[in-house]
């Protein structure tokens, strides 16, 4: 039976592989900054030609399918990040789903006004292989970095996202703002979103490859090789194995539940930013991408702030004061009147400097909570309890409906972020990393010893 890959003492703490690491999230940023500041944007004033297409607006139609798409995607990342860990493959898993995410980002700008529905698969692939890699990224975090440095590699790795996904914005906004929809002009600015987002595929393919070389290789197989059914077996049942086990293990089955509710709050201010400053505000392409501008740059030393809070009051503390904030952004969004750039801006401004640190923070402090040698099925989960927070959106886009405005959708996003903060404070963060020693894996199976 092949053994589980165990991490060097040569990797961990290494800083050119620590390095290597953090710039798949340089890589990977600009197309996330790109999906919240252009593609949804683009979306509802440019692929959406009528008011409305299967009786929903853009704003509430856009959110609904990213949420849906989440939770479609959360069946499948553990059973991946069992395999991965099993089959010793979580570069080989990384690259790949990268460069499909990569390729689908560059084929959203090829499709034509009106194509609602082809717009939206391409995007759905894109976001599967964002996410995809992002659990093999993420997997390779216990091996790299030990109990009392995770934290730092972790918010060094938001940090260098948000600062290349900042300057890859940058660029973005200085092509939109060139443009004019005069006639006659060359640059339009549907011309300029389209180069927009063609060329955050390129950054995400480019840097990736810079990344990947600086990351420690799989190692060689030991044992013959097993085809890709019997690993999705052993993944599988691995799974749901461990699934199983979780119910012995209530602290960091408490903060798991708490993670899904202010995550939940967190992925829909991100996923509907720019449908609901497009929509419901009425504002315009440039503000709706300074906005996001602002944020990534804000976030670069809001993420390396709270690593050092953290270090401080401890990263469950840390998180805490983040979510207070967070339920201020939801109310404040709320009462933003329309067609105020300021407002918009300065809410910007408050949302870099709490979303590095609440992201950054509760990666670290889950790795502290898990068993290092399944760092990727449990990572897995981790995904799986991102695309549970897919219910955001969900919401969001059924009060929309209900509704006909987002405003009172923006306001239930608040409910997610009260709601995490009194579970989070419940969770003992010492007896979660003692319950490490209690987990025992052997092939496919693992149990509680």
């Amino acid at each position: 039976m092949m053994a589980l890959m165990t991490s060097p003492a040569t990797i961990r703490n290494d800083k050119r592989t620590i390095f290597g690491w953090a710039m798949y999230d340089w890589a990977n940023s600009a197309y996330i900054t790109i999906f919240g500041a252009v593609i949804g944007a683009f979306f509802t004033g440019t692929i959406m030609t009528g008011d409305t297409y299967w009786g929903l607006s853009g704003e509430a139609l856009f959110s609904i399918l990213i949420g849906l798409g989440s939770i479609v995607l959360l069946l499948a990342m553990p059973i991946l990040g069992a395999v991965a860990d099993y089959a010793d493959a979580k570069k080989r898993f990384l690259r790949n789903f990268a460069i499909v995410g990569a390729i689908f980002t560059l084929i959203i700008p090829f499709v034509p006004d009106g194509q609602v529905a082809l717009f939206l698969v391409i995007v759905v692939v894109s976001q599967l292989g964002f996410v995809a890699a992002n659990v093999f990224y993420d997997g390779f975090l216990p091996e790299i970095a030990s109990d009392d440095t995770i934290d730092r590699v972790s918010s060094k790795g938001f940090a260098l996202g948000y600062l290349g996904g900042g300057l890859y914005l940058l660029l973005a906004l200085v092509l939109i703002f060139l443009s004019s929809d005069e006639p006659g002009a060359t640059l339009t600015e549907t011309l300029a979103a389209r180069l927009a987002i063609f060329g955050s595929g390129l950054w995400w393919i480019g840097f990736s490859l810079f990344a990947l070389a600086r990351l420690p290789d799989d190692p060689e197989q030991t044992t013959e090789k097993r085809s890709w059914s019997t690993y999705a077996r052993i993944g599988f049942d691995r799974t749901v194995a461990t699934t199983s086990k979780l119910g012995k293990f209530p602290q960091l089955l408490m903060f798991v539940i708490a993670f899904i509710l202010y995550n939940s709050g967190t992925g829909t201010v991100i996923a509907v930013s720019g449908p609901y400053a497009e929509d419901t505000l009425d504002l315009d392409l440039q503000t709706i991408a300074l906005a996001f501008l602002i944020v990534q740059f804000i976030a670069f030393f809001g993420a390396l702030m709270f690593g050092a809070l953290a270090k401080r009051i401890g990263p469950k503390e840390a998180v805490m004061v983040s979510l207070v904030v967070w339920i201020g952004i939801a109310g404040g969004a709320y009462m933003i009147p329309e067609g105020s750039a300021t407002g918009f801006l300065t809410l910007a401004a408050v949302v870099g400097f709490v979303l590095g640190g609440v992201q950054a923070l509760s990666r670290s402090l889950y790795g502290t909570m898990i068993p290092a040698e399944a760092s990727a099925e449990f990572y897995g989960f981790y995904s799986v309890f991102s695309k549970l927070s897919g219910i955001g959106p969900l919401v969001f886009g059924a009060v929309s409906a209900a509704t006909g405005s987002g405003r009172a959708a923006i306001l239930s996003v608040a409910l997610f972020f009260v709601a995490g903060l009194i579970l989070l404070a419940r969770v003992d963060v010492e007896k979660a990393r003692a319950s490490r020693e209690h987990w025992q894996f052997d092939g496919p199976d693992a149990e509680v010893v």
